[in-house]
């Protein structure tokens, strides 16, 4: 079972590597990823467009389900966008959907670490809106003016 969960996350790294890659991001899965490395902070994906970083824990699963997180895999991964001037995303596939991206600000703390419930499933980014949310994508309300109430 826990090899083929292992296999299952990193057939996952390299689906997303090859999506962010097809989109123009400089991207690597990280070759620490899975391992017990202590003094470092290494993410599964790095992904660099325009100057803009993101890093990302991936996480696979065959159903819509809570994730659990541990609390000093959040931090690493933390750490390791800080340095970078990056920004953090948990990086999510659910078998038979799209990428969804949570920005780590959106977990959820637990007794010992973080969950992405289905709810922020739900209000997780999509690539388009991963872009948007680095600054490398313009959205066109920028354009609009605000109005002005009449009173």
């Amino acid at each position: 079972m826990v090899g083929s969960r292992r296999s299952r996350g990193f057939r996952a790294e390299r689906d997303l590597v090859t999506k962010l890659w097809a989109r123009g991001f400089a991207v690597m899965r990280a070759p620490a990823s899975g391992s017990k490395v202590k003094r470092a902070a290494y993410p599964d994906v790095v992904a660099i467009r325009k100057g803009h970083v993101a890093v990302f824990e991936v996480k696979s699963r065959s159903k819509e389900e809570n994730i659990y997180i541990e609390k000093e895999q959040v931090d690493k991964l933390v750490e390791f966008a800080t340095r970078a001037s990056g920004k953090a995303y948990i990086a999510v596939k659910v078998a038979g959907s799209d990428w969804v991206f949570i920005p780590v600000e959106l977990l959820e703390p637990t007794a010992s670490g973080y969950k992405v419930s289905r709810e922020i499933l739900a209000r997780g980014l999509n690539i388009e809106q991963l872009e948007v949310d680095l600054g490398i994508r313009e959205t066109l309300d920028k354009y609009i003016k605000p109005q002005h109430s009449q009173a």
